[in-house]
């Protein structure tokens, strides 16, 4: 078994994305999930460039951390002056990292037009910026830029910048497919290449890949296979332009797929999943639902035919055990579905496998889909229609009637109240709430009518709110389908309300994340029943 070392830069170069932020906590919380999955080196941050690096190196030394070795990120000197007086390089020392990571340029062309140096005083940077970290104690990672398109143009000048890297000191020269347009084919040739010419400074190298032409992970498997021993990549492929390798693809396929090879252990595949959404959430991102292994839909199964088969093996339709990288199955249903889906997804319910009642919800899920409806993003609410199908239904409230009002003034200012009747068991509530726009409105009114019946709402929170035109042809007039995602401490789950009402697609889902929410909790409905009303139904009375 050959050891392939993770080198994450989620914190570093993942930041460079579009939209992707980390506040200093943050990236504290991101380094320590990403040491109990047993990354091996986390690159912190250029400490160069801000404050919060600055601090955020200060504060992981004080973190008792149990595998993972810091990085520190910069350049090599700039020209003209020595190594000692370049402010990057000192600040690099200051970090205190035991490694730092020092990038340069490999592409002659790089080096006259952009830096504007002589081939000679790059090859000067190069040495003298890592003679200086080596001779300070520091282990020196050394990222040759643009390595492989540099190659292409000058493979000799390119050999005379890794081999200076390697006489200099640096314990690891990592080939950077920065552009990202690189072939498989070429990254492998190139990078046994590169070996041979470390090979006698006994230097090994590793692989950085760039996703422009959507090959980061395939490219950097191929590296492996070319004999890099460090894969450099972020967590969900985060970075700039199209992103970098996807480290949870990078360790699943080596870990998974290709022979001989040791990355991370057992415990860390298993908890790649909730790794790969927690930054997703620290990031205040979307989760890319179809990503690789990791994503909602990777082992989601709509096609009746495909659930059916499924159920009788899994291997059938799933390349391995969705639970090895800690995700789940799903069963999807729609108007594609058959009874396998309907069956697969009441399991839970404790329902009897009865045709006719099997018939009867999938009648029910064809006639709301047909209105607008789609459950594939909202199982609670298909959990509450299969318990309306059942009879077994009883709602934590009645709606006696709601109102809302959106107010704005000369000055542009908008005001929005809502107000709500409800009635919860005997007990008559007549709340109102404002909110920065009519939903918000609504579920604060809404929520103050039942916190005093129902305090475990404290802990539900809505994380994301989706608009969606279901019959564009019908213009402003058209039904319109609001998504609505919630979470508390243990769950997160999706439901959905239809009309052509916006208000009233929202009040729907709305309703179903609260029944839902209270249903999962086993809070009983009060007593005596409330008799259900259409607006308080859900998707199952929906006109």
């Amino acid at each position: 078994m050959r050891t392939v070392q993770i080198y994450d830069t989620t914190l570093r170069d993942g930041t460079q994305g579009e939209g992707v932020s980390l506040s200093l906590y943050d990236k504290l919380q991101i380094t320590q999930r990403l040491d109990e999955i047993g990354v091996d080196f986390i690159e912190g941050g250029y400490p160069l460039s801000n404050e919060k690096d600055v601090e955020y190196f200060e504060r992981v030394r004080q973190m008792d951390l149990r595998h993972a070795k810091i990085c520190a990120f910069g350049m090599t000197r700039r020209r003209g002056i020595s190594a000692r007086e370049d402010g990057g390089l000192q600040a690099l020392l200051a970090a205190e990292t035991p490694v730092c990571t020092i990038v340069g340029k490999t592409w002659d062309f790089q080096v006259k037009d952009v830096l504007r140096v002589s081939l000679d005083e790059n090859l000067d940077m190069i040495a003298d910026s890592i003679r200086l970290l080596t001779g300070a104690g520091r282990q020196v990672f050394y990222d040759a830029e643009h390595f492989f398109d540099g190659w292409k143009a000058n493979p000799d000048y390119s050999a005379r910048t890794i081999r200076a890297a390697a006489e200099a000191g640096a314990t690891l020269v990592v080939l950077c497919d920065t552009n990202g347009g690189s072939l498989p084919e070429e990254i492998d040739r190139m990078t046994r290449q590169a070996i041979e010419t470390l090979a006698a400074l006994n230097v090994p190298v590793g692989i950085h890949c760039h996703n422009d032409g959507e090959l980061a992970v395939a490219n950097s498997l191929a590296a492996v296979d070319a004999g890099a021993v460090q894969v450099q990549g972020t967590i969900n492929g985060l970075g700039e332009r199209c992103g970098n390798a996807d480290l949870i693809s990078v360790i699943s396929n080596l870990a998974l797929k290709k022979k001989g090879y040791q990355v991370l252990d057992d415990a860390g595949l298993q908890h790649l999943t909730q790794v790969s959404r927690y930054i997703y959430e620290t990031a205040n991102l979307n989760l890319r639902n179809n990503q690789p292994f990791v994503g909602l839909s990777a082992f989601a199964h709509k096609g009746g035919m495909h659930v059916h088969a499924v159920h009788r093996a899994s291997s059938s339709y799933e390349h391995i055990d969705p639970a090895v990288v800690g995700n789940e199955r799903r069963f999807l249903v729609s108007e594609l579905s058959g009874r396998s889906n309907i069956v697969a997804m009441t399991v839970k319910h404790n329902v009897r496998q009865d045709r006719e009642l099997m018939d009867r919800i999938l009648a029910e899920v064809v006639r709301l889909e047909n209105r607008g409806y789609q459950f594939e993003a909202a199982e609670a609410s298909f959990d509450l229609l299969v318990k309306r199908c059942t009879g077994t239904f009883v709602p934590h409230f009645e709606l006696l009637k709601y109102h809302v009002e959106v107010i704005a003034d000369s000055g542009r200012e908008v005001l929005t109240e809502a107000t709500v009747k409800l009635r919860v068991g005997e007990e008559t509530r007549h709340d109102v709430a404002e909110g920065d726009g009519p939903v918000n409105a609504l579920d604060a009114a809404l929520r103050k009518a039942l916190n005093g019946r129902y305090p475990n709402l404290n802990q539900m929170h809505l994380m994301d709110y989706k608009v969606r035109v279901v019959n564009s042809e019908a213009g402003t007039a058209a039904r319109i389908r609001v998504f609505i995602e919630s979470r508390d401490d243990h769950d997160l789950w999706g439901t959905v309300g239809v009309s052509e009402n916006i208000i009233e697609a929202s009040w729907l889902a709305l309703v179903d994340a609260i029944e839902y929410k209270l249903y999962k909790d086993h809070v009983p409905p009060p007593s005596p029943s409330v008799q259900e009303s259409p607006s308080s139904a859900g998707i199952a009375n929906e006109t």
